[in-house]
C-alpha cells in the first residue's frame, strides 16, 4: 500500500552524511510507490515554541507565522514520518529542534494526529553508539507521546567529514528502512 511519507532533516550540510542517508532512503521510498515530502529545516525559517498556547487559534498551527506552517498540514496528512539528523553536541541539532518542540501544536489544536508511524536516521561523528541517545530518545519519546508507532532507526556513528557515509553501510540501511513503511 502506497505511504505518504514527510521527511524532515536537521543538517545544514546539503553534501553531508545525514543527507547521504535522507537521499538512500527518499529513493528506496518513492520506488516502493510512496509519495515523499522533504522539508529541509535548517534551510526554512523556523523559530522554537512561544508556549503560548494560541496554536491553530488563527487558523494556521502557530500563531506565529514562519515556515512551520507549511510543515504542519503535511504532517498531519502523513502516514508517517521520518527525521534525519546529524547529532550536535550530544543533542538535536537546532535547524531540526524547532520542528520538533512545535509538534506540540498539533496536541494542544486538537488535531487528529496519532497512529502514524516514525522512523529517525541520525549519524555521530564519536563511534560510541550511546552518543546516539542524545536524538534516539527524544524522537522515542515523542513518538510514544504522539502516539506514533515507531518502525525503525538508523543510527551510524564514526562520520563526520561529508562522504564519510560512503565508508559504512548506513545509505543501505536507510534504503532499508523503507521496507518498514
Amino acid at each position: 500500500m502506497s505511504k505518504k511519507i514527510v521527511v524532515i532533516t536537521g543538517s545544514p550540510r546539503k553534501n553531508g552524511n545525514s543527507f547521504a542517508m535522507t537521499d538512500a532512503f527518499i529513493r528506496a521510498a518513492q520506488q516502493k510507490g510512496h509519495s515523499v515530502t522533504r522539508f529541509d529545516a535548517a534551510m526554512m525559517q523556523i523559530g522554537g515554541c512561544h508556549a503560548c498556547e494560541t496554536c491553530y487559534k488563527t487558523g494556521k498551527a502557530c500563531s506565529f507565522d514562519d515556515d512551520f506552517n507549511t510543515i504542519a498540514p503535511a504532517v498531519l496528512e502523513a502516514d508517517a514520518v521520518v527525521f534525519t539528523m546529524p547529532v550536535y553536541w550530544y543533542s538535536i541539532p537546532a535547524q531540526i529542534k524547532g520542528v520538533i518542540d512545535r509538534l506540540y501544536a498539533l496536541v494542544v489544536g486538537g488535531k487528529d494526529y496519532a497512529g502514524k508511524e516514525c522512523a529517525l536516521i541520525a549519524c555521530c561523528e564519536e563511534q560510541d553508539m550511546t552518543v546516539l541517545d542524545g536524538v534516539r530518545i527524544p524522537l522515542e519519546r515523542t513518538a510514544a507521546l504522539l502516539q506514533w508507532k515507531m518502525v525503525g532507526e538508523v543510527l551510524v556513528p564514526g562520520v563526520l567529514k561529508a562522504g564519510e557515509i560512503n565508508g559504512t553501510d548506513g545509505c543501505a540501511q536507510a534504503a532499508a528502512l523503507a521496507d518498514k513503511f
